[in-house]
This record gives C-alpha cells, structure tokens and sequence, in this order.
C-alpha cells in the first residue's frame, strides 16, 4: 500500500473507521475515499461493485458495522445479524467484482466461544457455544471472517481478517442503550457528578474481566497488518491485559471525577465472565500497542465532554 494508491474506509463515521481515516491522513496517505450512509448504502451490492469499480479502489478497510452492547444484542437480533451479513457480504464480494488488491475486514472478540480458554488464541473459534447475549453479532462477524478465507482459496484474493478486543476511544457511542461498557459507564459516572447523585447503578456484578484497546491504536495495528500480513487465517488485536468491570469503575469513577457509591444490579446478565484474547501472533510480528488504559479513558473523557456539552453543565442547585 503506497501513499498514492487508492483506498476506501468503509464506516468512516464510526469508533473505528473514524480511528482509521485518522491514521491514514496521519501517515501519509493521500487518496483516501469515504462515503456516508446517504451517499452509498452498503447493503445493496450493486451499488458497492459500482463505487467500487468507479473509484478504482485498491485497498478496502472494512470497518462498517451494526454494534452495541449486550441490552442492544438482546433486543434487536435480527438487525444485528441480518445487516451486518449484508453489509459483508456486499463489500466482500464487490471487492472480490471489482479487482481489490487487498481488503481488511474487522471482526469482534465476541466471535470466540463463552467458555474458551484463556487467553483466547485464534484456534479457539467454533470450539463451543457463543455467550447468548451477542450470538447474532458474533454469528455474522464468524461468516464475514470465513467469506475472507473462502475467497482467498477460491479466488485467490488477499482479504485479511483481524479480530479486535474491546474497543473505546474518540467518536464512541455513549447512547446508554446502545452503547458498550467503557462508554456507558463514561457518561453514567458523568451524568451522576454533574446531578450530586449519591450512588450509580451498574449491570451485573462487576466481576467479570475484560481487555480494552483504544481506537487509535487499533487503527495503527490495521495499517500495519495492510502493509506486513497475508496469511488466509484470522488474527487477534488486543492490548494483552484485563481488568474486572468493577475496577474498571472505579477507574471510570476516579477519572470522570464521581465521588458517590457504585451499586451492582445482580438481576442483569454478566455476559462472558472472562474475555482476554492472546495476540501474541501480531506482537510477534513487530507490532504493540502504546496507549494504556488509564491514559486512553481521560483522552476518551475529553471527546465525551467535547460531544456532550448540554450533559456537561451542572444543574442548577435548589435556593
């Protein structure tokens, strides 16, 4: 990939595609396309192997997806299977039409069985059950992985896959229905600061583990696996180490300033109770992440209060 050649960051607008395109501009390269929802629908096919072909795109980074939490996996099932396959599959295949040199497409820890053995090596997929809260995204993101490995035997294509762990970072979503753990306990430690709350309520019981990696270097680990990696099997992203949900609030409580108690609400699911991939395969390959956890929370405090400024101001206090 050389800094002229042609490249399109499908889900541009996202945690991770935003985190790309930055990265992209950061190192270099010139020629980069986007394009929003209203302007290419990447549901439909067609219209992707046109733009595709149009453009004369030659690296595709395919970071377009359905996300939320496990409230938002719950609850719309058939969204998140149904449009995350659609998505794939248009832009997989329309690559595959449109002569793509190389694609990149993400993936999700989630795709690894609840009960894997820790840390959780590439090996492990579809060694047992999924965790049922994420099952159709995790079930979508499993078939986007293997249409990249189909197409490499078959057609001989250079589509990589690259399977991140738990993502937070500028441009997150914090709507507190759809929203992963990292951000929603961002804008619940927040929102009880700024209304003098005495105590915030959380899902579960706050033991399970779970690794984080912040945006920005997750969008360096994919230029990197752009540039250095073509082998037709999938590989981890992660940071290498976890933290308890309940230390993570603290850390969350300690850096967003709130002073009140934590409560658990044991009636909600935990999800999978440990979730820590082993990326040893990419650090070995000369690649390691920079951003450590506490840091990367107060850079994604200060987007969250950049974003948020009408919940940023303190309510007035009663005469």
């Amino acid at each position: 990939m050389k800094s002229e050649s042609k490249i399109f960051v499908a889900g541009h607008k996202g945690l991770v595609g935003s985190a790309i395109l930055r990265e992209l501009n950061l190192q270099g390269y010139e020629n980069v396309c986007v394009r929003t929802r209203g302007e290419l629908n990447l549901i439909d096919g067609q219209a992707v192997e046109k733009f595709l072909k149009d453009e004369y795109i030659e690296y595709v980074f395919l970071a377009a997806a359905k996300v939320g939490g496990i409230k938002a996996n719950n609850e719309y099932p058939a969204e998140f299977l149904y449009q995350n396959l659609q998505i794939q599959n248009s832009v997989i295949h329309g690559s595959y039409l449109a002569g793509v040199k190389k694609l990149l497409f993400l993936g999700s820890s989630c795709i690894y069985p609840k009960f894997a053995e820790m840390p959780i090596k590439e090996k492990s997929l579809l060694t047992g059950p999924l965790e049922p809260t994420n099952q159709w995204y995790a079930l979508a993101k499993i078939a986007g992985l293997k249409m990249c490995e189909a197409y490499n035997r078959q057609y001989g294509c250079t589509f990589i896959a690259a399977m991140p762990t738990n993502m937070y970072g500028p441009n997150d979503n914090y709507d507190l229905n759809t929203s992963h753990v990292l951000p929603a306990l961002i804008r619940k430690f927040h929102e009880a600061k700024i209304a003098h709350a005495e105590s915030v309520t959380l899902w579960g019981s706050g033991s399970p583990l779970r690794e984080f990696l912040y945006s920005d270097d997750l969008a360096n680990a994919c230029i990197f696996l752009m540039q250095n990696y073509e082998d037709v099997n999938f590989i981890n992203v992660g940071f290498g180490e976890d933290i308890s949900i309940c230390n993570l609030a603290r850390l969350v409580g300690d850096i967003t300033g709130f002073q009140g108690k934590v409560e658990w609400d044991t009636t909600k699911a935990d999800g999978t109770p440990r979730k820590l991939m082993d990326s040893s395969r990419l650090f070995d390959l000369g690649w390691k992440p920079k951003v450590h956890l506490k840091q990367g929370i107060k850079l994604a405090y200060q987007d969250f209060l950049k974003k948020y400024d009408a919940v940023s101001s303190p309510p007035k206090k009663p005469s």
